[in-house]
């Protein structure tokens, strides 16, 4: 009962006019900016953080939140309509479904993509309502040697599911913790790393090197390509809705998808990304039936999988969030500096010193999951003609625009030059083929883990052994030390490298 009485308190504050309203703006920002290549909800949202100083907490978080899951489902639509996945957890998507446009099965594609997400958005909210009371209550239990602990495993976590090199994952994530650690420390309040920088004192602001290494390190990658080597290819959409074979075939592919992006979403550094790629492994596992299209060239399943999953993920990543306090990918480490701006500490009191945020959030998912699907499909033939707008002229206004959300965060220029210097960094990434989001990762948790393990090592009066003598943290610490074993293990490192090889 106590669920119900929740969600309907839930309800009442997103079905309130400007919660109704953020949450379509939200919607429709995320999937216009899904559907545009190269830009993805990390450089959006980090765009829009200055923004949100004005709007009601509720309702920043709400459209915050419509940007996220609404970029899940417009990446989807240029994923298969010119090969573009305009959001990283689409790239499984371009595989099948590109080959279904050319096929001239635009419409099914698009419509198997819409209808999964939908399925798994609605879903993923449900597990996220139900599972994360009980976890808060858990969270309670935590002390500081418990949140090192799983701060620690959060970042082997994310070492682990980061594409590419496990090197230079790791490379990411100390490169994180070290510009964490400039500014002022907490215990002694001297500056720290700060080379007589006045203006590092406080600490390299988290908006800024999102907006730099994300948004201008994008956009930088972008114009080094010729222009030629952009691929468009307008697909004429023509019936739109699915076969009934297509929908046997969805049918258990979306659940499948569904399950998996549930329970990846939750892990560390997992989210949308993971799941797709997951997801879409499993169907190839999976025996093909009698005339069934082969994966690679247009077959269904290869769609609504990994997008069912990627949304499902989407939705479950806020569990660790709003249950612990701690992002479990980079979108939801912008969602922190959204949280921290409006002077709400994110964790387990969240849900009982602010229950309208915190249930009004959820109950907007609902809502923005049936925006997005009315959004989506009739709209089609809108977001092709939007990818006809060149590049040339979509960058200048995004470069803009994050030069004016940075300025308008501290009024202060360095912020501007910092962003720049972040922006060249974000290339070299680029070119060096590095993961940015574990950097991320890293400078929202160093500071954190810092704080708690200092605070364990006051309380226990110096004492190293605390950290496995209680039994939650030496549980975590050893969750940490497992994954990390089987990940080095020869056979499962080539898998690895494998799957993502294959994603590429």
């Amino acid at each position: 009962m106590d669920l119900i009485t929740n969600l309907s308190l839930g309800f009442g504050v997103a079905f309130t006019p400007i919660n109704l309203v953020y949450a379509f703006i939200g919607c429709l920002l995320g999937t216009l900016i899904g559907v545009l290549p190269g830009i993805g909800p990390v450089a959006t949202i980090a765009m829009l953080l200055p923004a949100t100083y004005a709007l009601p907490p509720v309702s920043a978080l709400i459209m915050l939140a419509g940007i996220y899951y609404g970029a899940q489902y417009g990446g989807s639509t240029t994923a298969i309509l010119v090969n573009l996945p305009g959001e990283s957890s689409s790239v499984v998507t371009c595989i099948d479904g590109y080959q279904m446009a050319r096929k001239g099965r635009a419409g099914p594609a698009l419509a198997a993509a819409g209808l999964g997400s939908f399925f798994a958005g609605c879903v993923g909210t449900l597990i996220l309502a139900a599972f994360a009371p009980p976890l808060t209550e858990l969270a309670f239990k935590f002390g500081p040697a418990e949140y090192f602990a799983l701060m620690v495993l959060g970042l082997i976590g994310a070492v682990v599911l980061a594409s590419g090199s496990l090197l230079k994952a790791i490379a990411m994530i100390v490169m994180g913790l070290l510009l964490g650690l400039v500014g002022t420390d907490v215990n002694s309040g001297v500056a720290r790393f700060s080379f007589d920088v006045p203006e590092l004192t406080d600490g390299i602001g988290f908006v800024t090197i999102a907006m730099g290494v994300f948004g201008y390190g994008e956009i930088i990658s972008n114009l080094a390509q010729p222009e030629h080597e952009r691929e468009v290819f307008t697909a004429k959409v023509s019936g739109l809705f699915p076969t009934k074979q297509d929908f046997k075939d969805m049918l258990p592919a979306v659940l499948r998808g569904t399950t998996l992006g549930s329970a990846l979403g939750i892990l560390p550094g997992g989210g949308a990304l993971l799941a797709a790629f997951a997801a879409y492994a499993l169907e190839k596992k999976i025996k093909m039936k009698k005339g069934e299209v082969p994966f690679g060239q247009g077959n269904i399943r290869g769609v609504a999988a990994p997008e069912s999953a990627n949304n499902a993920g989407a939705q479950t990543s806020f569990i660790p969030l709003l249950t612990l306090g701690i992002p479990p990918n980079a979108v939801m480490a912008l969602m922190v500096g959204a949280m921290t701006i409006h002077n709400i500490q994110p964790g387990p009191q969240v849900m009982t010193s602010n229950p309208e945020l915190f249930w009004g959030l959820i109950a907007s998912m609902w809502i923005g999951n049936a925006m997005l699907i009315i959004l989506n499909l009739p709209l089609i033939g809108m977001w092709i003609k939007l990818l006809t707008v060149p590049y040339r002229y979509l960058f200048p206004a995004i470069v803009l625009f994050c030069a004016i959300g940075v300025y308008s965060t501290n009024n202060n220029t360095f912020d501007i030059w910092m962003v720049g210097i972040f922006g060249v960094i974000g290339y070299l990434f680029v070119k060096l083929g590095c993961e940015p989001a574990p950097l991320l990762l890293g400078f929202i948790l160093g500071p954190m883990m810092e704080e708690n393990l200092r605070r364990a090592l006051l309380l226990s009066r110096g004492d190293w052994s605390v950290f496995v003598t209680r039994p939650l943290s030496a549980g975590l610490l050893g969750a940490a030390l497992l994954l990390l074993i089987i990940v080095l293990l020869p056979s499962v490192k080539n898998k690895r490298e494998e799957a993502f090889v294959e994603a590429d």
